[in-house]
């Protein structure tokens, strides 16, 4: 089976001390193809170091919500030369975010909107973040340039009502392990509707592990905390098919067609 995973953070420093191990895993799992997504400045270039040594790893690079106020003046002469650098990268992760402490809602839409434009003049797929600023999310997307192509809602967590719309606009929604916690049991029936078309699966690694009762491949980091591996997109793939009741087979070929659509139109 071929498997595609898109999203994850392979460069995080978290995996450092497995990373080696992962990378060989991850071709033996049936991994065709994973959209590693930088956070800003200070990861480009790890991405683009595992893009360089790992022919399977479609880079993306944008800076996060979280960390818009860490970014040199010349954030985006150095986006830009990295995407210059890969033809075929995304920009992500962009996007918005009001959950985190104190956030500088105002600065996030700026670099959001500029991103954006950068993505839609290349025709890039783009990778979106976002948590509790969904309104504003929408509205954004409205009001800006947006990839032809189309763009990801990652980890998908806004409400069903609003896929509709979302689609409309060009949005994809994936869908990572964490949202088999029984606690996401509401968000999770989202993705038993969406439209079949517009899914895409990912894991999110080193963040938004599955539970341990279903995990294969649990993981831990220096202090012992959890950490998601990325060979857990093969989880993702089984558990999927169950929620929507469809075979392996006919999810595979579904899932492959959506992420060529939006990654390698």
């Amino acid at each position: 089976m071929r498997l595609f995973d898109a999203h994850n953070h392979l460069q995080d420093e978290r995996l450092d001390a497995h990373r080696e191990r992962i990378i060989a895993e991850l071709p033996g799992i049936g991994l065709v193809r994973a959209v590693v997504a930088g956070s800003g400045e200070e990861d480009w270039e790890s991405v683009a170091a595992l893009a360089r040594k790992q022919s399977w790893v479609l880079p993306s690079f944008g800076v996060h919500p979280w960390y818009v106020k860490e970014q040199s003046p010349a954030w985006r002469e150095t986006l830009e030369h990295y995407l210059s650098v890969f033809p075929e990268a995304g920009v992500g992760e962009i996007g918005l975010d009001r959950w985190i402490e104190n956030p500088d809602v105002d600065l996030q839409v700026r670099l959001f909107r500029e991103q954006l434009t950068i993505a839609s003049r290349d025709n890039r797929p783009t990778t979106i973040h976002c948590l509790r600023a969904w309104g504003l999310l929408e509205e954004t997307l409205r009001s800006s340039p947006r990839p032809e192509r189309g763009f990801l809602l990652h980890s998908y967590g806004g409400p069903a009502e609003m896929v509709e719309g979302f689609v409309k606009l060009g949005a994809y929604f994936s869908v990572s392990p964490y949202f088999f916690h029984e606690r996401k049991a509401h968000q999770l029936e989202t993705f038993r509707h969406l439209p079949l078309d517009r899914l895409l699966l990912e894991t999110d690694a080193p963040d938004m592990w599955p539970p341990d009762a279903i995990n294969p491949h649990l993981l831990n980091d220096t202090n012992n905390k959890p950490l998601n591996h990325p060979a857990n997109i093969e989880l993702m793939y089984h558990k999927t098919a169950e929620l929507r009741r469809m075979s392996m087979a006919e999810l595979a070929g579904q899932v492959e067609q959506n992420f060529m659509s939006l990654f390698f139109r």
